[in-house]
């Protein structure tokens, strides 16, 4: 017999053997403190919080003194609603609040390992080997594979998805909490006293337990694989463009730019060419002015003359 195992039945509650189980889950030292803690915090969650009393502010009535201050031998008050008056308010009463705690994701798995590894050591493990044999649910089958196993008091069922008949058949029965693998946890787990799992239930658990290295390593080569599958994906998208010789849609917006950018540089340097030669046209015309007075200024003085 294996150090660390769990008994073996059938649908029908007969013994099938052993099965072996995964130390890294079911056989850890329990973490008592993690547990404790995991615990209180599933507790305080499904806690409602919505209890509420009324201070003397929040109290109807109470408007009026009741008496005056002095002179009738009489304790003062101010308000028949203040907390020591019957029908008064209640001082430092609960109010609506949210109990709900933040447990970090690891501890929980830790504290689902020790609960797991608690119960295997005392033995009080039980693997079924499939419930797919139920055809539909009936309660009468469910006690009848307890009867036979030999199970009594408390009993945690796990099964998985596809074996909703077996968790309809185990539910309506007093002391049984059937549910699947998603929704085990260690309250649950520390419950009962007997766990009970198929075993498709216990092959998806322990397949690669979270939190050891093999998880991280397959956790860091899904990654990768996811990353790469990414790049594969978005080369197809760019390989028409290049076989089929057409620009891509940013080629497209870079030559337009390039090409008003050439429309608009071409008439500056013309006109820069017309300015130029109306420049030497007016120096022309300033070398030809000192002549014409020259001319003028002779017939001036042969009129004079």
């Amino acid at each position: 017999m294996p150090e660390l195992s769990a008994e073996l039945y059938t649908a029908a509650g007969k013994r099938a053997g052993d099965v072996e189980l995964n130390p890294d889950i079911f056989g850890i030292e329990p973490n008592m403190e993690v547990m404790h803690q995991v615990v209180t915090a599933q507790l305080a969650a499904a806690r409602a919080g919505t209890h509420s009393t009324k201070t003397r502010a929040e109290v109807r009535g109470g408007g009026r003194k009741p008496w005056r201050q002095k002179g009738l031998g009489r304790a003062r008050h101010g308000s028949i609603r203040s907390p020591q008056w019957t029908g008064g308010g209640v001082a430092h009463g609960p109010k609506p609040r949210d109990y709900s705690q933040r447990t970090p994701r690891k501890m929980k798995r830790l504290a689902l390992r020790s609960a797991l590894s608690a119960r295997a050591s005392d033995g009080q493990i039980k693997v079924v080997e499939t419930f797919d044999v139920w055809d539909t649910p009936r309660t009468k089958n469910a006690v009848a594979l307890l009867e036979a196993m030999g199970v009594s008091g408390k009993v945690l069922l796990l099964a998985e998805d596809h074996e909703r008949v077996a968790i309809k058949s185990f539910r309506n029965i007093d002391g049984v909490i059937a549910s699947n693998l998603g929704q085990a946890n260690t309250y649950d787990v520390l419950w009962a006293e007997t766990v009970i799992m198929s075993k498709g239930t216990l092959e998806l658990g322990q397949s690669v337990p979270r939190g050891t290295e093999e998880h991280a390593e397959q956790s860091q080569e899904s990654r990768v694989e996811s990353r790469e599958s990414r790049v594969e994906s978005r080369e197809p998208e760019d390989a028409p463009a290049e076989d089929s010789g057409l620009s891509t849609p940013d080629e497209q917006s870079q030559e337009s730019r390039v090409e008003s950018q050439e429309s608009e540089d071409t008439p500056a340097e013309d006109s820069g060419l017309e300015t130029q030669d109306s420049g030497l046209k007016t120096l022309d015309s300033g070398l030809s002015t000192p002549d014409s007075k020259l001319s003028t200024d002779d017939s001036e003085r042969s009129e004079d003359s």
